[in-house]
């Protein structure tokens, strides 16, 4: 694409966001009211089917409605009310400057680790921090050390305990071991987690069990299951946004002097889409849209697959990848990438300052942005 096609691109997305800020209305409130009710009636009649789960159907029934409330709660409501996609209806219930979500990573902390930092360096790798969390080695470009031999046991472990690793991710704990971050900065941080966790871990394995007396053991069980789920399916879909083949990764220099139509293009290519039906859509807080939503954070969630079509459309239209796939493909191909980086590279990886972009899988990419 040349510099003007680029900046043309901008322009038209500019104009796609325009329309719908323009459209937002009564049926977009009606589907986040729609969905908060949903929400709470799964909760509630889990946690109601809990108290009798000493029968094995109540059990498993409770459970599955507890995760799938725990799911909806985390995806669709907190993730995307926290990014100000509601802020419009100035409804201060459900707004991002109030919302907190049951999650053990405190709002205001996950909204400048997430909203601000990965919605902004998005795929940059030294800046996005997303890219491996601090944890693995996610791109060829990160520097290969014994400690990522283990890199498919530490996304095990990842995933197992996921809302308790974007808690301590929003540290930033390699700042604080290169001496960028002092401790006294972080004490309030850690303070502010302290109080999310004591409130989490309080309500569900303390209080809900204790409520139900001699049950007290079969509804910790449902509780820890359910949020085992959650974080299951959470670092699943989430990993499926950015790393499976075809998602593109960027160097820090490829950050000067970005204008807005270079800024599209990068959330554009660095984004992975899944398919799937209305519900599984929804299940995932419509982060299977992901590419439509980072080039539109603030949007409604409704509307994103609404605008998809145009977006592909678009994609097509300047030869560029829209990456897509069903989630058993787009998961098998990130952990074979996090396989293969758990080992040490065969040859020179050196970035080519040439090379305006670096893909995550092993094609190289013939369509971008010179």
């Amino acid at each position: 694409m040349t510099e003007a096609q680029v900046e043309e691109l901008g322009r038209r997305l500019d104009a796609i966001r325009d329309r719908v800020v323009a459209d937002r209305g009564q049926r977009d409130a009606d589907y986040i009211h729609s969905i908060i009710r949903k929400q709470r009636y799964l909760e509630v009649g889990g946690r109601a089917l809990l108290f009798a789960g000493i029968l094995p159907p109540a059990w498993v029934a409770g459970t599955a409605m507890l995760s799938a409330s725990k799911i909806l709660e985390n995806m669709e409501l907190g993730h995307n009310i926290m990014h100000g996609q509601w802020d419009w209806m100035r409804d201060p219930k459900i707004h991002s400057s109030t919302w907190d979500w049951d999650n053990t990573s405190p709002a205001e902390a996950w909204k400048y680790t997430h909203n601000y930092e990965h919605h902004t360096y998005t795929n940059i790798v030294g800046k996005d921090r997303d890219v491996g969390y601090g944890i693995l080695r996610m791109s060829d470009e990160q520097e290969w050390s014994p400690y990522y031999l283990f890199n498919p046991l530490w996304n095990a472990l990842l995933a197992t305990f996921f809302q308790w690793g974007v808690a301590l991710h929003d540290l930033e704990a390699e700042r604080i071991a290169s001496g960028e971050k002092t401790w006294a900065s972080v004490w309030p941080q850690l303070k502010a987690i302290g109080r999310k966790v004591r409130r989490q871990f309080t309500k569900d394995y303390i209080v809900f069990p204790a409520l139900a007396g001699p049950f007290f053991l079969p509804v910790l069980a449902g509780n820890v299951t359910a949020n085992l789920v959650r974080n299951l399916w959470s670092h699943a879909v989430i990993f499926c946004g950015h790393f499976p083949d075809g998602a593109v990764q960027f160097s820090e220099e490829q950050l000067d002097d970005e204008t807005r139509g270079q800024w599209y293009l990068r959330q554009m290519l660095g984004s992975a889409n899944l398919e799937g039906g209305p519900l599984f859509h929804l299940m995932t807080g419509n982060l299977s849209f992901q590419i439509e939503h980072h080039l539109f954070p603030d949007l409604p969630s409704n509307r994103y697959a609404e605008i998809a079509p145009e977006i592909r459309a678009i994609c097509a239209e300047y030869g560029l990848e829209y990456t897509s796939g069903p989630l058993r493909k787009q998961y098998a191909q990130v952990l074979r990438t996090i396989n293969r980086l758990a080992l040490p590279p065969e040859k020179d990886t050196t970035p080519d300052p040439t090379t305006a972009l670096t893909p995550t899988g092993s094609e190289t990419p013939d369509t971008l942005a010179a």
